[in-house]
């Protein structure tokens, strides 16, 4: 006999519950004696609890199903007495919170724990019936109509599909059913559910009988590997019945499909089943909800692509019309073997690819959690399974089940994945899922993620009878399992192609060049002839290179393949190679540093710009290696490199000031080539890349200016008789400058006391070219050009000043628009006592007292329209240029030069360079809104950003939005992280829309 917990067993107690894995053992003992006033819960029930994934949530459950079920002398009999069914529910409870809320709802439930029925798999038939009668139809008719399609109805519905989840919930959990069983049983409930839904639609659609309906289904439902939740997606298949017109039949059709994914997905008192997702059908979401059975045909054999074949891999009858569902099977399955014969294979193998690559980039920050996306996830092996399927199961039928499991097993039969790959696959996959399984298991919801909450970690892990360190042994086999997948992920799709050029040793069957060729067609290659002479001339051969290169290879052709140009990458890879391939640490650091290999292939692949500065200067991939070596250098860290490199060559030979100029150039392309990739990776943002880009320029200049001084000084034998300095103009002096942008400088100096003012502009105008010259030499960095054609009088006016100059020429000649441009102006190399006076000089300028009148407004305004319809190139659509368009860079840079004519003498924030900063200066000035500076600033970002993509894949710059070429529209879209080419356009356009309002409104003055 049990007693109850009472004062004089308490002592004992918490220590008790905590020694049995209890993490609140003080609120369970409450709970004990609050709510098990007849000590049900002894201390045989107790050590039960203790067993389970977690004993706190089970206690709850439990005391909830007693208190739901007060009367229930059978229920506390069987706690006490039953230690078989006592398992199964507590081990239910202690995984479950949803099922546990099922049981306090329908206390009666837990019967389905009890005797040998709950060790029992019901066949799909039982449920079918079980869950039709639960609608009331009858399932012995030939089209079940339910007893009404009201909110009753639905609940009945749920309520029972839930009492089938809780008996399979219990077979599971204890062991007694496999993953693959239970994966299977999930999907013949689902079937059930899908045919009583059915009979709810036919129920609220009187005139059902003028059509027949099958639901076939697909993904994880069609193929029997269902999780517990998750959508169910199924396509439609109807004909009308004789008699009935076939556009009476298809409507008719339709509103029973409708009626019937409503039955599924409607929210109740009891909540929904899972969301019926009909968007495989053809033409997705935009075709029509339900088909005849010709019209699939005719879509299929004209129109589809081979990534909805891949669908059709796991197609089978569900629900409905039984007859009319195999014949659907029977009509599609032939078209799915024969798809990969057809020309549209490879652009379709393609498309699968990148929307596997758009699910992984919208990962974001839960990508390390990621059971299904994840790298080593359950998507690594079902694509793998499935293009293999796709590949050789046009000549191999053994190959065409839909299970992932049992194909893996029948690759494996056959050949074409390694038994112990086979194996390890399978082993992981199971794992996989379990894992999945008991993730939602726990609230009955959707989700992928592994949870990051300790408790939640442990719970799994005990589930998994991990008892020792839940959390880490979890943590660790789950980790070891995602190595494993991925690493053979890619060996599956990679290493077949190294066999038939090296002839590598190993269990699988060598394929064919023929067949080689037409995998790397499948992963995207152009030249799949050309990728297996690279292949070949970097794998051949008995060498320490050859044999590590080999290793490398079949992960580097995958990360190639995931990249917008593989070829590129691969011709590329071959290049560096060449180059470093004796170099000791090189192929030592790709094979030992797995991120330098998979960032080198990602760079390769995507960014001429960035391969031709590492092809010019291939040691800067060991920079590769970590986030820190890929941060932008400090300013002050550069400069005192590039001054010592000119120091140390002031050595008064004649090409001292060449050979300084050349290791800056040098350091400067090894800096573009580190910005370039932070960039590629999002390792930095447009704000940082402009700034950096701006540094690297600014000390490339001021070393140029030192080493050219140098050589005047050494020519003239005597020193310079004026300070020098270099102002940067636009996007230079605005510290935003792109990958292909001129630097736009103009050149001032001040005599010394004393100097001839002649000799002295002699002296600074030789300066002045000797730099232009020094940094125009032929060399291996990208041009540096340097553009003065800013200054005072344009290319009509003398390329150097004296600061003297410059005060008249503004005092008496200058522009607007000078006034304006020298808004970007940024006195920064040279003199620093120079560049003071400079700065002081134009501040009046740009900056007048007052701020400028409404003349100078409206001519400014005048200027801006002159321009929007003048300097568009001819033929060019005006909402494709990045720069002139509206909406576009001019737009909101001259809405924020306006700002800072008008108010930036009075408002000394408004006193910068910069267009963010002017634009974020404004909004606290009143003189913006917040949200119209928003508007500007994330239109300005997204065009710079944009701008700066095109150079780094096509190696050349370009202001128009990309819509010409395939291929490198296609790399913009995909390094610029956009699903598709029309997504990009459709973003940048809606942003260019919005800021161009905001343009009309406050640059012009539109109401």
């Amino acid at each position: 006999m049990q007693h109850p917990w009472t004062s004089d067993r308490r002592p004992s107690l918490a220590g008790r519950l905590a020694r049995l894995g209890f993490t609140d053992a003080g609120l369970a003992e409450r709970r004990l004696i609050e709510e098990d006033p007849d000590g049900t819960l002894g201390d045989r029930q107790l050590d039960a609890l203790g067993a389970t994934a977690d004993p706190d949530l089970a206690l709850a459950g439990v005391l909830r199903l007693l208190t739901a079920a007060p009367g229930d002398a059978e229920l506390r009999a069987v706690l006490r007495k039953d230690p078989e069914t006592r398992e199964r529910l507590f081990t239910v409870l202690g995984v479950s919170a949803a099922l546990g809320d099922h049981l306090a709802r329908h206390p009666g439930d837990w019967r389905v724990l009890r005797g040998d029925g709950a060790l029992q798999s019901p066949s799909p038939e039982v449920v079918r019936t079980d869950l039709l009668r639960a609608v009331g139809a009858d399932s012995a008719g030939p089209e079940p109509v339910a007893a009404g399609s009201g909110p009753a109805t639905l609940v009945a519905l749920r309520a029972a599909y839930r009492r089938h989840l809780l008996h399979l919930a219990g077979r599971d959990l204890i062991g007694a059913a496999d993953v693959g069983r239970v994966a299977a049983e999930l999907a013949d409930l689902a079937a059930a559910a899908l045919e009583a839904g059915l009979a709810v639609a036919r129920a609220a659609v009187p005139e059902h009988a003028a059509c027949r309906l099958a639901v076939i289904g697909m993904g994880k439902c069609g193929a029997r590997e269902l999780n517990y939740v998750s959508d169910v997606d199924v396509i439609f298949v109807a004909e009308a019945r004789e008699g009935h017109p076939e556009e009476t039949g298809l409507r008719t059709a339709t509103r029973l499909a409708s009626a019937l994914m409503r039955a599924c997905s409607d929210t109740t008192e009891e909540g929904a089943l899972w969301e019926v997702d009909p968007a495989l059908r053809p033409e997705g979401k935009a075709g029509p909800l339900v088909r005849t059975l010709a019209s699939h045909r005719a879509y299929y054999e004209r129109w589809a692509k081979t990534w909805e074949f891949q669908a059709l891999l796991k197609a089978r009858p569900v629900a409905g019309d039984a007859e009319l569902g195999r014949r659907y099977v029977d009509t599609i399955t032939p078209m799915v073997w024969k798809a990969a014969e057809g020309e549209g294979f490879v652009e379709d193998v393609q498309a699968m690819r990148r929307r596997v690559e758009t699910h992984l980039t919208q990962r974001g920050e839960d990508a390390d959690r990621q059971l299904k996306l994840g790298p080593g996830g359950l998507r690594d092996v079902e694509f793998a399974v499935q293009l293999l399927q796709l590949v050789h199961g046009r000549a191999d039928a053994t190959l065409r089940v839909p299970a992932t499991l049992d194909a893996l097993t029948v690759l494996s039969h056959g050949g074409y994945v390694g038994r112990d790959d086979a194996a390890a696959l399978t082993s992981a996959y199971r794992f996989l899922r379990r894992v999945e399984h008991l993730i939602q298991l726990y609230r009955l919801r959707r989700t992928h993620l592994v949870p990051d909450d300790t408790d939640d970690l442990r719970r799994l892990g005990r589930a998994l009878g991990l008892r020792t360190d839940p959390v880490g042994e979890f943590t660790a086999l789950w980790r070891r399992h995602a190595r494993e997948v991925r690493r053979i992920h890619e060996k599956l799709f990679y290493r077949p192609l190294l066999r038939a050029v090296a002839r590598l040793p190993g269990e699988e069957a060598r394929l064919t060049p023929e067949a080689a060729r037409t995998r790397l067609e499948a992963l995207g290659f152009d030249d799949p002839a050309g990728a297996l002479r690279h292949i070949e001339a970097l794998t051949s051969g008995v060498s320490r290179r050859a044999a590590i290169q080999r290793t490398l290879l079949p992960v580097m052709l995958g990360w190639f393949a995931d990249a917008p140009d593989p070829d590129a990458g691969l011709l590329g890879f071959r290049q560096v190679s060449d180059a470093l391939g004796t170099t000791p640490w090189y192929l030592r650091l790709l094979r030992d540093e797995v991120t330098v290999a998979e960032r080198m292939a990602r760079v390769l692949a995507s960014s001429r710009y960035a391969t031709d500065l590492l092809l010019r200067a291939p040691e800067a991939v060991a920079m590769l290696g970590n986030e820190t070596g890929l941060a932008p250098r400090p300013y002050e860290t550069l400069r005192v490199e590039a001054m010592a490199a000119v120091k140390r060559r002031a050595d008064g030979l004649e090409t001292a000031a060449e050979d300084a100029v050349a290791v800056v150039r040098g350091l400067r392309r090894r800096e573009l080539f580190r910005v370039a990739v932070a960039d590629l990776l999002d390792l930095a943002d447009v704000r940082a890349v402009g700034e950096s880009l701006t540094d690297i320029t600014t000390v490339t200049i001021e070393a140029a200016l030192r080493a050219a001084v140098n050589k005047i000084e050494l020519e003239r034998r005597e020193p310079l008789p004026t300070r020098m300095a270099v102002v940067a103009m636009g996007r230079f002096g605005g510290h935003e400058l792109g990958y292909g942008s001129d630097a736009d400088v103009m050149f001032v100096h001040d005599p010394l006391p004393g100097a001839d003012e002649r000799e002295a502009s002699r002296a600074a105008h030789a300066v002045a070219e000797e730099l232009r010259r020094l940094l125009a030499l032929p060399g291996p960095d990208p041009v540096l050009e340097i553009d003065p054609n800013l200054r005072p009088e344009g290319r009509q006016g003398p390329l150097v000043r004296t600061l003297a100059s410059y005060a008249a020429y503004y005092a008496r000649w200058s522009e607007p628009w000078e006034s304006q441009a020298l808004l970007r102006a940024d006195p920064i190399i040279g003199d620093p006592g120079l560049c003071e006076r400079f700065r002081a000089l134009i501040d009046p300028v740009r900056w007048p007292e007052g701020g400028i009148g409404e003349d100078a407004v409206r001519g400014i305004r005048r200027l801006k329209a002159r321009m929007e319809s003048e300097r568009l190139p001819r033929g060019v659509d005006r909402r494709q240029h990045i720069k002139l368009g509206p909406g576009g860079l001019s737009d909101v840079e001259w809405v924020a030069q306006l700002l800072q004519l008008r108010h930036a003498h009075d408002i000394p924030q408004l006193r910068t360079t910069r267009t963010l900063a002017t634009l974020e200066a404004a909004v606290p000035a009143r003189l913006l809104d917040a949200a119209d500076a928003e508007v500007l600033a994330e239109a300005w970002k997204l065009a710079t950003r944009i701008r700066g993509v095109i150079m780094l894949v096509r190696g050349r710059a370009s202001d128009l939005l990309p819509t010409d070429h395939h291929r490198e529209r296609s790399a913009v879209t995909r390094v610029l992280g956009y699903p598709g080419t029309g997504d990009l356009i459709e973003d940048y356009r809606r942003h260019a829309r919005r800021a161009r309002a905001v343009v009309e409104r406050v640059f012009y003055g539109a109401e």
